[in-house]
């Protein structure tokens, strides 16, 4: 939820400052800004409809994993993008890994708590998980990003890399605890049912 509010949040200012930029001026981003945009619109549909066939090969640990990497990506690509040739193919890239970062997401946390909870749980684990998601998880991301671009700002320049990089580190940080909880062997506690 945090890596969502903060997407949500500066990917847009993000890119109409680069567009901006006093040397974009012939640059594709400069002229069609809202297609980037688009691209994630439609990277969201593509990633969905595709999901369904993976869930048939791999698990949903797995696509979870595959999510987080997404983020990574989706802001380590923001941090290197820009108006230049080159840096409008980064841009892009992290507008297509957004559909899979965003999707994967949601509807694989979701169907992994349909796999570990029990039934009698499942109901509540499922509040929970959009509690902390939606509530604490976009309150977090506003707190962050907030703070982030403050300390990154002067005299009303923003310095883009250095606060992509930081939450890209931040995303690294949360996927290597997710693959220490996935390398790391659980116990499944049994729970008895009341007759």
């Amino acid at each position: 939820g945090s890596v969502l509010q903060i997407t949500n949040t500066f990917g847009v200012p993000f890119l109409q400052d680069m567009a901006k930029a006093p040397n974009a001026d012939d640059s594709f981003l400069a002229h069609y800004p809202s297609v980037f945009l688009s691209i994630s619109q439609i990277s969201e549909v593509v990633f969905i409809l595709f999901l369904p066939l993976l869930l048939k090969r791999v698990r949903i640990e797995t696509i979870v994993l595959f999510s987080m990497i997404a983020w990574i990506l989706r802001f380590g690509f923001f941090a290197y993008g820009d108006y230049s040739s080159l840096g409008q193919i980064v841009l892009l890239l992290s507008m297509i890994v957004y559909g899979c970062a965003f999707d994967f997401f949601n509807i694989s946390g979701s169907l992994f708590l349909e796999k570990e909870i029990p039934l009698q749980y499942r109901s509540t684990a499922q509040g929970m998980f959009m509690t902390l998601v939606n509530g604490f998880g976009t309150y977090l991301g506003a707190m962050l990003s907030g703070w982030v671009i403050d300390v990154y700002t002067t005299d009303g320049v923003i310095d883009w890399q250095s606060f992509w990089l930081i939450f890209t580190g931040y995303t690294v940080a949360i996927t290597a605890l997710y693959l220490i909880y996935l390398v790391v062997p659980q116990k499944k506690t049994k729970v008895v049912e009341a007759h």
